[in-house]
C-alpha cells in the first residue's frame, strides 16, 4: 500500500492506494521547493527589484492617500505577512499618507470580521480601514470603459478615486484564467456584477484557450488585462506557496510584466505529465479553498485532464460551507442531467449571464463525461446527490465504491492538490 497526504480543510488525511492500482502521483514541484530566505526576506526583496516599474516607496510618496486591494476569505494569500510589510513600507516614507485596504470580492459574499482576523491578525484589523467590495451596489461603482470583449467596465468607485491603487495577491493555476494574481485583483477582485458575469460568460468559458496554465489568446485573461490597465493598478507584489500556503517566491512591480514573470516560475514548478487512469482522486488544496462546492470545481478540472473516458473521479473536499451559491445549487439540482445544463448555458449570450453560471458549466461539463465521488464528513450528503454527483464520509469508502465500478485492477492517478498543478 502507498500512503499520500491529502490536504482537507485546515489538516492533512492520510488515504491509502493499493501498488497494483496506483500509476502515478502528479504533485507540484512548488510543494518540495526549499527557498534560502525567510518569508519576510523573499517579500522585502521582491518590493526592493520592483519589475518594469517605480518601487512601492516611490510610488507613494507625496501623495494624499493609497487603496491596497486584497484578496477576500477563498484565497490561501498569507496577509499576516504581506500586509504589515506593505503598508509600513508606505508608511516609512509617508507616515501621514491615508490608507483604506479594499478587499476584492468579486462575486462572492463579504468577509466577514472573524475571516478578516484569520486573514489580516487582530492588530490590522483594530487599527486600518478595511472594506468589502461590493460588486452589486451600483452606488459604489464608477463606468471606466469598455471591455475588449464589448461588455461594460465598472469598477469600484474607492479603487478609482485613489492617488496611487495597489494589490497584493498570490499566482497559481487557475482553471479558466490561466494563472490566478496579477490583473484579476481587478476583473472579477473590484468589478461590478454586470462586468464579472459578462467576463464569465458561457463563449469564454467554453473556449479552448480558457484553461488553466493558458495565457495566450484566452479571451477571459484580454479583458482582466484591459480592465488592470484602465484601473490605473500601479503596482502588485504577488506571492508564490507551497503545500503549506508559506511562501516561496513573490514578484513586485508592473501589473502585466511582474505578473508575467511571477506565472512563469509557477508554471515550470507546476506542469505535471498527462497521466490516462480510471480512477483520478484529487483535492482543492485545503482551507480555504475547500471550503464548498463551489470552489471544488477548480481542483476536480486538474483530475478531469487525466481521466479515462467514463472514469471517476474522487474529491477529497470539506465543503463545510455547504454549496457555495445559490444560483450554482439551483441550477445543479433542478436540472434532470448534466447534459441539459450544458445544451441550456450555451445558449445563453455574453450581455445575459446569469450567477455562477461559469462554475455549473465547468461542473456540467466535467460530471456529463465523468462521476464525481465528493469526500467528506462535513456536509449534507443529500446537498452533494442532488447535484448529481456522489458521496462518501472517508476516502476508503469512496475507493472502495469506485473499484467496484472500475474493477479490482484499476488503475489510480493521484494529484495531492488539484490547485496546484498544470497538467500537460
Amino acid at each position: 500500500m502507498t500512503l499520500v497526504k491529502m490536504p482537507y480543510s485546515k489538516k492533512f488525511i492520510n488515504v491509502s492506494i493499493p501498488d497494483k492500482n496506483l500509476i502515478k502521483i502528479l504533485e507540484s514541484k512548488a510543494h518540495n521547493y526549499k527557498p534560502e530566505l525567510s518569508q519576510e526576506k523573499i517579500v522585502h526583496r521582491a518590493l526592493n527589484n520592483p519589475i518594469k516599474s517605480k518601487s512601492l516607496e516611490e510610488l507613494v510618496r507625496g501623495k494624499n492617500n493609497v487603496v491596497v486591494i486584497t484578496s477576500d476569505h477563498t484565497r490561501p494569500v498569507p496577509s499576516k505577512i504581506t500586509m504589515p510589510i506593505i503598508l509600513q513600507r508606505i508608511r516609512e516614507v509617508n507616515p501621514n499618507i491615508d490608507i483604506k485596504i479594499l478587499i476584492a470580492t468579486g462575486y462572492h459574499r463579504p468577509t466577514t470580521k472573524e475571516e478578516m482576523i484569520n486573514k489580516f491578525g487582530e492588530e490590522i484589523v483594530k487599527n486600518e480601514i478595511i472594506i468589502n467590495h461590493m460588486s452589486k451596489n451600483k452606488d459604489d461603482l464608477v463606468k471606466v470603459g469598455i471591455l475588449p470583449s464589448g461588455g461594460e467596465l465598472w469598477l469600484n468607485k474607492i479603487a478609482m478615486e485613489a492617488e496611487v491603487l495597489i494589490a497584493e495577491g498570490f499566482i497559481e493555476p487557475h482553471f479558466f484564467a490561466g494563472f490566478s494574481g496579477g490583473r484579476k485583483s481587478i476583473l472579477p477582485g473590484i468589478a461590478g456584477a454586470e462586468t464579472i458575469l459578462a467576463n464569465h460568460c458561457s463563449e469564454f468559458i467554453s473556449s479552448k484557450n480558457a484553461r488553466t496554465g493558458v495565457l495566450k489568446n484566452n479571451p477571459i485573461h484580454t479583458d482582466m488585462l484591459y480592465a488592470a490597465k484602465v484601473s490605473n493598478l500601479s503596482f502588485i507584489l504577488n506571492v508564490v506557496i507551497d503545500k503549506d500556503k508559506k511562501i516561496i517566491n513573490a514578484f513586485s512591480g508592473d501589473s502585466e510584466f511582474a505578473h508575467a514573470k511571477g506565472c512563469n516560475f509557477v508554471k515550470d514548478l507546476s506542469k505535471v505529465d498527462n497521466v490516462k487512469a480510471d480512477i483520478v482522486v484529487t483535492s482543492n488544496g485545503g482551507y480555504p479553498l475547500d471550503q464548498n462546492i463551489y470552489q471544488s470545481v477548480k481542483g476536480m478540472t486538474s483530475a478531469e485532464a487525466c481521466c479515462k473516458q467514463d472514469g471517476i473521479i474522487i474529491m477529497v473536499c470539506a465543503c463545510n460551507d455547504g454549496h457555495g451559491g445559490q444560483s450554482f445549487y439551483d441550477q445543479m439540482a433542478n436540472a434532470a442531467t448534466p447534459k441539459e445544463i450544458l445544451n441550456k448555458v450555451l445558449k445563453i449570450p455574453r450581455n445575459k449571464t446569469i450567477p455562477d453560471q461559469w462554475e455549473f458549466q465547468i461542473l456540467a461539463r466535467i460530471l456529463n463525461k465523468y462521476k464525481v465521488i465528493m469526500v467528506t464528513d462535513m456536509c449534507d450528503p443529500q446537498m452533494i446527490k442532488n447535484m448529481h454527483m456522489d458521496h462518501a464520509y472517508s476516502f476508503e469508502e469512496a475507493l472502495n465504491k469506485a473499484l467496484k465500478l472500475k474493477g479490482e485492477n484499476a488503475e489510480v492517478v493521484i494529484i495531492p492538490d488539484g490547485v496546484s498543478v498544470v497538467v500537460k
